[in-house]
């Protein structure tokens, strides 16, 4: 759900998950709140303990560097989890049941699945940044909190801010492999993609530079 269709201290800790780290005058400005209403939200949620403050950089390089707020580990309850313990617990009998080449072939076959449930809705769009946003509108869709943006240094960035399969990709790293996999099966030969910051190795967010393939 975007940060706009919600209210309040939901809102806050959404467009934190999305945006962080992120000033609170910048959240002020994008939920069309107070910066008073703001920080009363903010100090409810560090309370909470599902943000924390971290410091940015000075402005100008002189002065107090910028509070920015980022969100906790303890968040991610508050969002989409895909049933992670039932996941978990089937991710270890399977590995058990048919070992690892076993349960790389079962991933291949849910990849092929996903594209097959992507293609008609991303193959219909003309053009490489049309199909970037319609993939990241089905995997927002899919709770991964996804969004396009232009990368500076050309083609685009698919960021995913939230993964909701998290637990599973940390017992069974191949989803990973295989979410790569997809994104180059569905978006077509013409795509050069690669990941730059991944939830698993530490970062906010999953992110992916897309590129025009030479």
């Amino acid at each position: 759900m975007a940060p706009q269709a919600l209210t309040g201290r939901a809102a806050v800790l959404a467009l934190v998950k999305r945006d962080g780290p992120v000033s609170a005058d910048a959240l002020a400005a994008r939920l069309a709140l107070t910066p008073m209403a703001v920080r009363q939200h903010l100090q409810g949620l560090t309370s909470e303990g599902l943000i924390v403050r971290t410091d940015g950089e000075r402005q100008g390089g002189r002065g107090r560097p910028a509070s920015l707020w980022r969100v906790t580990a303890a968040a991610d309850a508050r969002f989409a989890d895909a049933h992670a313990d039932l996941t978990a617990e089937l991710i270890q009998q399977m590995r058990r049941a048919f070992g690892e080449a076993g349960l790389d072939r079962l991933l291949a076959l849910r990849t092929a699945d996903q594209a097959a449930r992507y293609l008609p809705e991303v193959a219909a769009a003309p053009a490489l940044r049309e199909r970037v946003q319609a993939l990241a509108a089905i995997r927002d869709r899919e709770g991964y909190m996804a969004e396009v943006r232009d990368d500076p240094e050309g083609g685009f960035l698919l960021y995913e801010h939230h993964c909701p399969i998290c637990t599973a990709a940390r017992l069974c790293t191949g989803l990973c492999r295989e979410e790569l996999s997809l994104f180059a099966r569905v978006l077509g030969e013409g795509a050069r993609i690669e990941r730059v910051s991944h939830i698993l190795a530490g970062a906010g967010r999953c992110a992916y530079r897309i590129t025009a393939a030479d």
